[in-house]
């Protein structure tokens, strides 16, 4: 069962229908700032089309053995030859971005769109070059799609003549000279660039030309050639247009600006990129220096490819900080991380494998067909909406609140993936999170989620498809669920380990209701049932905690089933003061302790070892009449004999536990 919301194109449809057409004006410059027609502050939120008109080996699933485009390119043409390799590319960039799509980032709350392109969509290069009409075709329908949604789009050379980096992503081929060693290459570059201020100076809704998309080379200590370049396209540009933002990446991936400064143009922007460390101020001082010392603004043009979690962060992060941002990208094939997610077909999957080597050749004919049932399955309507991602960019920050992933109705089955979508530490917790040092693994299974819970596919049939894997000691997941009855519940948690030795303590509404030990079934998808008794729950909403104090197994879901409505009425004031026995005991490490008060007042239970010292305080202050539950951690006490003792006005009361380690 897929809980992924799908897009409803008819709806987003109406939706940008209903919204006023009224132009904003060209975006300029106004000293630090990026401000619209009106002069009015311009936060850019948007997303790179990354992966359409220019492919990279990650998206597709093919960077093992083919990361460039013309590599790719390459392993197709081998296998169903050039006119069939046309045709797929034809349907693949027909399909990968289509209006339902820039109506959909438009509904989400995207306000502008990054276009990485390749420049042989717009000119051969040949000397001379001829101009081709198949990338402007592109562009043109694009920019009428943002128009439509009222969404700037700032055009981007993501793969110069040559290619400007040393890397797959600008579809560097060794084999020729880069950008750096041709001076046809920089040539090509400064006409195609001339070719597209020409045809839209005028065009309000273009936010701007992204001249050089991560620049890499060894440049010298200044890049002094990066600077030339950009001098010679900027007196290029401006000889036409004048009307447009052109932004400035720094060499290195975009954070090297050495000899990029002082600035040269009134109405340009640098443009940084940022992945995979930490977002804090700290991490983005040097760009902070650089917009004081040049007086002009900054803009994140490319980031992402981590967790829910750092996603907002970073969003935070440029908010305080006034500055823009795109992130990467729109959709890719089998991916959490971005709004979009196409299924991988089998058939495609066939000849990955035999590109890995681990399958024999296909003939063209299957081929053919496998390629374009992978085409077919990039269109909007036949995506994955990762919901979360979306959610963790434009309601997540500056939040602490939580909401329903899924609807978990008691008496009904809770998935264990289906938590809430919130921040760590408050929707769940879990000890690696995000991608602070360009490696760390923030997902173990990187299926249907993007926070840093650990899900997988699951076998088990009673689950959703996926569970909740790599559970570690202290790590928790909440979730909000609605009891449809009042009454006493059972509830089947289905587990899987290879050893015993988990423990789960369940909470409702932070009250502690019980543990839930976890025993050996014999792998990590034998999965088996381990039953909790009478959960005494009312009708509404209430958040379900569990938390996992000893880890080390898997969980695919929880089962509620009522067993009687004849419940308890936890709100009626109890008669007599109370101190219960401890459960479980003997515990290891924590267990529960619940209390009554017939009237309000001062209580204070607290926690004594054998000799009389005094180690822990459970409770201490005015608590009103009622029944309450508390639990007892001791993960950093030795076993043995230990006594709780309460008081509470003239009553009081000790009870015997017992921890064994």
């Amino acid at each position: 069962m897929n809980l992924f919301v799908k897009v409803l194109p008819r709806v987003v449809l109406i939706l940008v229908l209903a919204m006023p057409l009224a132009a904003q004006g060209f975006l300029k410059v106004s000293g630090k700032n990026i401000v619209n027609g009106v002069g009015q502050n311009y936060i850019l939120k948007g997303v790179g089309l990354g992966g359409w008109l220019l492919q990279e080996g990650y998206m597709l699933h093919t960077a093992a053995f083919a990361n460039a485009q013309w590599q790719i390119r390459a392993k197709i043409t081998d296998l169903i030859g050039e006119e069939n390799t046309e045709t797929f590319y034809e349907t693949y960039r027909n399909n990968y971005v289509k209006k339902v799509d820039i109506d959909s980032l438009k509904a989400w709350g995207f306000n502008s769109i990054r276009l990485p392109f390749h420049y042989n969509l717009f000119a051969t290069n040949t000397n001379p070059p001829v101009f081709l009409q198949k990338g402007f075709d592109y562009t043109d329908s694009l920019l009428a799609w943002c128009k439509a949604n009222q969404m700037y789009l700032i055009l981007d050379m993501h793969g110069a003549p040559g290619g400007q980096s040393d890397q797959g992503i600008s579809d560097y081929n060794p084999a020729f000279p880069s950008l750096w060693e041709s001076e046809q290459n920089k040539d090509l570059t400064v006409k195609i660039w001339r070719k597209l201020a020409e045809k839209y100076k005028d065009e309000e809704w273009i936010g701007g030309y992204d001249l050089l998309n991560e620049p890499k080379w060894d440049l010298g200590t200044n890049n002094v050639p990066l600077r030339d370049l950009y001098i010679r396209l900027t007196d290029t540009i401006r000889a036409v247009d004048t009307n447009h933002i052109l932004y400035i990446e720094g060499n290195w991936y975009a954070t090297d600006f050495a000899g990029l400064t002082p600035p040269w143009d009134a109405n340009m922007v640098y443009s940084f990129h940022k992945y995979w460390n930490t977002n804090n101020t700290g991490s983005i001082q040097y760009l902070l220096d650089l917009r004081n010392n040049s007086n002009r603004p900054l803009w994140l043009g490319e980031t992402g490819e981590n967790s829910n979690q750092w996603l907002s962060d970073f969003v935070e992060l440029m908010h305080n900080n006034n500055i823009g941002w795109a992130t990467w990208p729109h959709k890719k094939i089998k991916s959490i991380a971005g709004p979009l997610s196409a299924t991988l077909s089998p058939l495609y999957q066939t000849l990955l494998n035999y590109w890995n080597g681990s399958g024999s050749r296909p003939t063209a004919t299957y081929a053919q067909g496998a390629l374009m049932a992978q085409a077919n399955a990039l269109k909007l309507e036949m995506c994955t909406y990762n919901k979360d991602y979306v959610y963790a960019l434009f309601n997540q920050p500056f939040s602490t609140v939580t909401v329903p992933f899924a609807e978990n109705l008691i008496p009904g089955t809770i998935y264990a993936p289906n938590y809430d979508m919130g921040k760590q530490g408050v929707a769940y917790s879990d000890v690696a999170f995000q991608n602070t040092n360009n490696g760390t693994t923030y997902n173990s299974g990187y299926n249907y989620r993007n926070d840093g819970v650990d899900i997988e596919q699951c076998s088990d049939f009673s689950s959703n498809g996926f569970d909740v894997g790599w559970i570690e000691n202290n790590e928790w997941l909440a979730y909000t669920v609605q009891v449809q009855t009042s009454g006493v519940y059972s509830a089947a948690f289905n587990v899987a380990a290879q050893s015993a030795g988990g423990q789960i303590f369940v909470l409702v509404d932070g009250q502690g209701v019980s543990f839930v030990n976890i025993p050996a079934t014999g792998g990590w998808q034998n999965w088996q049932n381990v039953i909790l008794e009478n959960i005494n729950l009312t009708a509404g909403t209430h958040k379900l905690t569990l938390r996992f104090y000893t880890g080390n197994f898997n969980l695919s879901n929880i089962d509620f089933t009522l067993i009687s409505t004849d419940i308890e009425d936890e709100t009626q004031i109890p008669v007599e003061f109370d101190l219960s026995q401890n459960h479980p005991n003997p515990f290891n490490p924590s267990t529960i302790v619940k209390y009554s008060l017939p009237v309000d007042g001062f209580v204070n239970i607290s926690v004594y070892n054998n000799l009389g010292e005094k180690v822990s305080v459970l409770v201490d202050g005015e608590v009103s009449a009622g029944k309450y539950s508390v639990s007892f951690d001791a993960a950093n006490l030795p076993s043995g004999v230990y006594f709780c003792r309460m008081e509470a006005g003239n009553f009081i009361s000790s009870r015997k536990m017992l921890l064994l380690k």
